[in-house]
């Protein structure tokens, strides 16, 4: 037998027996006698033959196979929303090819070209926060790929989509640093390029509008990551305003400014309290614990997952697209709260 991957002219050429019987006595065919059909399964045991993939999507219009254009796996949220997609394809029968833009355009691109090389029956994206050209994604229209958006959309781009209110979500963290008293309140912000990030910083001026509370340019931040969040918190104390709040687009920032801060010897929360977004495994272990809304990546992602296969197996492929909005929740720990012996309070927002 020859080495490399095993086909059933491989295994009918050693039995002395045509392609096409062998195909049949894989398939358990009642024509082919039980003695045939154990002497293909056991020689196709003894060379571990796998069916060709490619093969049988195109004899079967379809390779039960989704493709997922995720940002950052690192991302607990995007881990999560994995995590999701995963379980609900395994349960369906259809297996996942993964892809990292890694925040970046060209390997987003580069994705979308590989998913469809692959021949995906359906795609989930979430855009990075550098792609402002999206013809890549029209040319996945054009060829027919079901889409499903989640988290990050495209605004006009009419496909299924599972999101959060980024926007009320942002006005209630916000409104939740008033409410313990903040007066002054600065936003490490999202690009703005980015849905996603106009709306939370929206959400924020929303709240401090409602509260009469002073909306100064030089309070917001763009500091979407960890080391941005350093840098943004020096340049902070540098202000003549006296800042007591902090509304970070996502925990790993929360968390920088909040190790930057506390380097400068600044109490967390008696002088300045921070929220975070996304409520990722480390939020919980900080010290003191991070304040954050709740995404629920996972059910993001089973929720996404389960769109895309309806509209992958739906026999009508012209019905209207969904949006749907999840629920998320404010989980309110030790940077808002001053050491009140509390448990961990949960406000669906």
């Amino acid at each position: 037998m020859k080495s490399g991957q095993i086909t059933i002219k491989d295994i009918a050429k050693e039995l002395g027996i045509s392609p096409s019987t062998v195909s049949r006595a894989l398939k358990n065919h009642p024509d082919i006698s039980e003695e045939t059909k154990q002497a293909v399964n056991e020689l196709a045991k003894r060379y571990k033959y796998q069916p060709n993939a490619v093969a049988l999507s195109l004899k079967h219009s379809r390779s039960n196979t989704i493709g997922v254009i995720i940002p950052e796996i690192v991302h607990y949220f995007f881990s999560s929303v994995i995590s999701g997609i995963e379980d609900v394809a395994y349960n369906a029968g259809f297996t996942v090819i993964i892809c990292q833009s890694n925040e970046r355009y060209d390997r987003e691109l580069t994705n979308a070209n590989a998913l469809l090389a692959h021949r995906v029956d359906g795609i989930l994206v979430a855009v990075s926060k550098t792609t402002t050209d999206f013809q890549h994604i029209y040319n996945l229209r054009e060829q027919n790929i079901p889409l499903v958006f989640y988290d990050r959309i495209i605004p006009g781009f009419f496909a299924d989509q599972v999101i959060i209110d980024d926007f009320d979500a942002a006005y209630e963290a916000t409104k939740h640093l008033v409410e313990v008293g903040c007066k002054h309140i600065a936003h490490f912000a999202g690009p703005q390029n980015l849905l996603i990030g106009k709306q939370r910083k929206e959400g924020y001026l929303k709240a401090l509008k409602q509260y009469s509370l002073p909306i100064l340019d030089e309070l917001v931040f763009e500091a979407d990551t960890f080391e941005k969040a350093h840098i943004a918190s020096d340049k902070l104390l540098k202000l003549e305003t006296r800042i007591d709040g902090i509304f970070a687009v996502n925990d790993l920032t929360a968390i920088g400014a909040m190790q930057a801060l506390q380097k400068k010897n600044i109490k967390i929360p008696e002088e300045i309290a921070i929220i975070g977004f996304s409520d990722g495994r480390f939020s919980g272990i900080t010290n003191p614990t991070l304040t954050s809304v709740d995404q629920h990546g996972y059910e993001m992602g089973t929720v996404a997952c389960e769109m895309l296969i309806k509209r992958i197996i739906s026999e009508v492929k012209d019905y209207p697209y969904e949006t749907k909005v999840l629920k998320t929740d404010l989980i309110v720990r030790g940077s808002t709260e001053h050491n009140k012996g509390k448990d961990l309070n949960k406000i669906q927002l």
